[in-house]
C-alpha cells in the first residue's frame, strides 16, 4: 500500500502494454501468471482503456495527463530505460509506483556501440555507398585515409554505467585502452584502464581516438558534448552515440564533422525523432546513422516481461522495493 492505495490481487488485476511495435502481451501471456492484460498501439487506444488497468507497461506513448484518467492506476513499467518522459512529483503525489527497463537493452546497446564502432573503423558506411554507386573504390596511398584498426586505439566511454561497463569490456577484446567517464571518478579494475570525473571529461576526450557516449539524459548531461568538448578532440576522432540525442549540441557536431575534428559519427538519436528529412546529417558520407534501434532486438520483450513479472511479485508480496525503481 502507497498513499492509501493497496495494490490489487492477482486475480483482480489487468496490466496494459501500450507500444506501437513491441508484442510484449504475447511473452506475458507466456507466463501464465493468472493476470488479465490488454495490448494497445495508439495514444487513442491507451486514452480509451487506461482506466481499466492497474498496470501500464509503456514508454513512448505515456502522456502525463493519463495518470489523472486512470484511477485503477497502481504501478507503471517503462519499455524502457529512460524515464525521463514520466512526472516523478506527480506519481508521488498519487501513490503510483514507477519502474525503469535499465538492463533490458544493456547487451544490446553495448554490442551495436561496437559495431558502430567497426563500421567506422573499417569505413563500411563509404563501403555501402560505393555499392549503391556501383563504384569500386581504388587503393589509397594516403595512410590518414585508409581503414583503421583498433588495436592499440583509445576509447573514451561517457557514462560508466551497465552499458559503458559492458562496451569497455567488449573494447578491451579488441586490444582497446579504455578511458571511462562517469559523474565522479572510482576505478574499475579490469574494467577500464582509467576512470575520470566528469569534471574532467575535456582530458580524457584529449586522450580519445573513440569516443562513445552512453550516459543517460540529465540536466548534466544535457548539451555535455557540445563545442568545448569537440574542441578538446584530437583531430580525426570517431563519435558513437547510443546515449540520447540531446546529449550532443547538434550544431557544434556539423562543424567538427566539417572541419575534420570528428572523422566521422554514427548516430542512434537525435534530440528531434523520426529525424526530419531536411536534417543536414542524412546527406553527409562521414555520418551513419541506426533510428534508434540500438536496444532493439527480438529479445527485447523477453528482457522487459522478466523485469515487470519480478516487480508484479514483489508488489503481490506487499514489498516496497521494486527492481529498477524509480518512484
Amino acid at each position: 500500500m502507497r498513499n492509501g492505495l493497496a495494490f490489487p490481487a492477482r486475480d483482480g488485476l489487468t496490466i496494459g502494454f501500450a507500444h506501437v511495435a513491441y508484442r510484449a502481451a504475447e511473452k506475458f501471456a507466456a507466463r501464465r501468471t493468472g493476470a488479465a492484460h490488454f495490448e494497445v498501439r495508439t495514444l487513442e487506444e491507451l486514452e480509451r482503456r487506461a482506466r481499466e488497468a492497474d498496470v501500464l507497461v509503456v514508454s513512448g506513448l505515456w502522456r502525463n495527463a493519463l495518470i489523472t484518467s486512470a484511477p485503477k492506476l497502481r504501478f507503471v513499467q517503462s519499455f524502457s530505460a529512460g524515464t525521463d518522459q514520466f512526472d516523478k512529483a506527480l506519481f508521488m503525489k498519487r501513490g503510483v509506483r514507477l519502474a525503469s527497463a535499465q538492463g533490458a537493452n544493456e547487451r544490446a546497446v553495448a554490442e551495436h556501440a561496437i559495431g558502430l564502432i567497426l563500421a567506422l573503423a573499417r569505413q563500411l558506411h563509404l563501403a555501402r555507398d560505393n555499392q549503391r554507386a556501383r563504384r569500386w573504390r581504388g587503393m589509397i596511398g594516403d595512410r590518414a585515409l585508409r581503414e583503421q584498426e583498433l588495436s592499440g586505439k583509445t576509447v573514451a566511454i561517457v557514462g560508466l554505467g551497465r552499458i559503458g561497463m559492458r562496451l569497455a569490456a567488449l573494447a578491451r577484446v579488441f586490444d582497446m585502452r579504455v578511458i571511462g567517464v562517469r559523474r565522479t571518478a572510482r576505478p574499475e579494475l579490469g574494467v577500464a584502464d582509467q576512470v575520470v570525473g566528469q569534471a574532467d571529461l575535456a582530458q580524457a576526450l584529449a586522450q580519445a581516438d573513440v569516443v562513445a557516449l552512453t550516459c543517460p539524459l540529465t540536466p548534466e548531461t544535457e548539451g555535455l558534448i557540445g563545442p568545448a568538448a569537440l574542441a578538446a578532440l584530437k583531430p580525426g576522432t570517431l563519435l558513437i552515440n547510443v546515449a540520447r540525442g540531446k546529449v550532443v549540441d547538434e550544431a557544434a557536431l556539423l562543424a567538427a564533422l566539417a572541419d575534420g575534428r570528428v572523422r566521422a559519427a554514427a548516430l542512434d538519436c537525435f534530440p528531434e525523432e523520426p529525424l526530419p528529412v531536411d536534417s543536414p546529417f542524412w546527406a553527409l558520407p562521414n555520418v551513419l546513422i541506426t533510428p534508434h534501434t540500438a536496444g532493439e532486438t527480438e529479445r527485447y520483450e523477453q528482457n522487459v516481461v522478466d523485469i515487470l513479472v519480478d516487480n508484479i511479485e514483489r508488489l503481490l508480496r506487499g514489498e516496497t522495493v521494486l527492481r529498477n525503481q524509480v518512484v
